[in-house]
């Protein structure tokens, strides 16, 4: 069935005509960062737990750590730490996954998302409970939705979600994705992301999410969260202990911190995108719809305003989305190893469970790299070789080297934020795919 959506480059060929492909050179933006490592970085966890409030949870008593499927660079020292650090205050930790329908929509799958980003017990040395069981806990005012949660959650003296706080890329709001939703989709499995995605159809999850968070906070005992935020290398910027008190108003606080060290594309206007990888892992949508510009299936959301983008090309799967190809649908061409790595199912769950079905419709299937990059180039107007606009990067994720075309790399060469590390070379094919790695390697 897949090799029947395959188009060949043939085929390409005869419809684009002649195409004169361009030569790429590798730039570099320069960031700025310092994060923390090492014994600082554990250091900074462990006070993170100081900064929770813990009065009332019993001596003994069991925390239940909420952990998600994301790609957070330094999700298992940290949490680790926070485990080792509540075990020394005479606590009982043990981690749930807090992933909303990923993994399949089962205990265990969501067990091997958690593994899929390096959180194992072996490595935390620590239990993982896995249910896709929820427990209602309460209803909001405003059109009476219900707010579920983890059952092992639910019945523990105390949760702590960690989680990396960032803009989401479906809405734009007060808090967007970090500790509140986390709980309120995370936390509520396929049942809680179900019920939120559905009622923000009209309610928007910009104000549904503050919502039920406010009845989880005084329903369950939540005593804070641990926030993490990351610079633009992905790597850990700052840790911090958030208690119940304030919750909302801080997170709000660092999501704008969060916006400005967001990595994005160092350019405004291209061409073609060029991603070698997408993945839920990488982003919710598989590539972040801040990063791209694009947010062609949010319900009642506006696009954001930056990056132009007339072609986005993808070439393939991450291994630890499992499938889950959430979000191929804001590619233009993907290549065959796309198609052949798509999980219909649990990529499905998640669309109906994220009322976002567009946002998995198969783009185009092309046989090479050289397919796409002739198609991409046929359909964005009447566009000079030496004024081409075109970036290939790893992923939405790891920006900071690029593979750029000539016209590019002249721009960059001008600009105090980039560097060019290599001129433009024409681009090498093996069996008409690229024989160049990603250009993070």
């Amino acid at each position: 069935m897949t090799s029947d959506l395959v188009v060949p480059e043939s085929a390409v060929r005869e419809a684009a005509g002649q195409r004169d492909l361009p030569s790429l050179g590798i730039i570099e933006q320069i960031w700025e960062t310092d994060p923390l490592t090492g014994t600082a970085l554990e250091q900074r966890a462990r006070a993170a737990v100081g900064e929770l409030d813990l009065s009332d949870v019993p001596d003994g008593g069991e925390v239940a750590l909420a952990v998600g499927s994301r790609g957070i660079g330094d999700i298992v020292p940290i949490t680790a730490a926070v485990i080792d650090e509540l075990r020394d205050r005479g606590y009982e930790p043990f981690v749930f996954p807090a992933m909303g329908s990923h993994g399949g929509a089962t205990a265990d799958g969501q067990v091997e998302q958690l593994a899929a980003v390096g959180v194992t017990e072996a490595a935390i040395d620590c239990e993982i409970r896995s249910t896709m069981s929820v427990v209602e806990v309460g209803r909001t005012e405003d059109r009476d939705v219900p707010a579920v949660a983890d059952e092992h959650a639910a019945s523990a003296d105390a949760v702590v979600p960690i989680n990396r706080i960032k803009p989401h890329t479906d809405f734009d709001g007060a808090v967007e994705s970090g500790l509140s939703k986390m709980l309120v989709i995370g936390m509520g499995k396929q049942r809680g992301a179900k019920i939120a995605h559905e009622w923000a159809v009209d309610w928007s999850l910009r104000n549904m999410i503050p919502a039920i968070t406010e009845i989880l906070l005084a329903e369950l005992p939540v005593v804070g969260g641990v926030a993490i935020l990351e610079d633009q290398r992905d790597q850990t910027a700052s840790i911090e202990g958030i208690p119940p008190a304030g919750f909302l108003d801080r997170e709000r606080e660092l999501l704008e911190r969060a916006y400005a060290e967001m990595p994005t594309l160092p350019f405004e206007e291209l061409d073609v995108l060029v991603l070698d990888q997408q993945g839920k892992e990488i982003s919710g949508q598989g590539m972040d719809t801040n990063v791209i510009g694009r947010r062609p299936f949010a319900i009642n959301e506006p696009e954001p305003e930056s990056p132009d983008i007339k072609r986005i090309y993808l070439r393939s799967l991450t291994e630890a989305t499992h499938g889950n190809a959430m979000g191929m649908g804001s590619a233009d061409f993907v290549h065959a190893d796309v198609a052949a790595a798509v999980d219909a199912t649990p990529t499905l769950i998640n669309a109906i469970t994220a009322s976002t079905v567009r946002g998995v419709r198969l783009p185009p299937v092309l046989e090479t790299d050289r397919a796409a990059l002739i198609a991409a180039l046929a359909t964005v107007g009447v566009v000079e070789p030496d004024t081409l606009r075109l970036i290939r990067a790893t992923d939405t994720m790891h920006l900071q080297r690029l593979y750029a075309s000539p016209t590019l790399v002249a721009e960059a060469r001008e600009r105090e934020d980039l560097r060019v590390l290599r001129e433009p070379e024409p681009i090498a094919f093996e069996d008409g795919n690229f024989v160049a790695p990603p250009p993070t390697e």
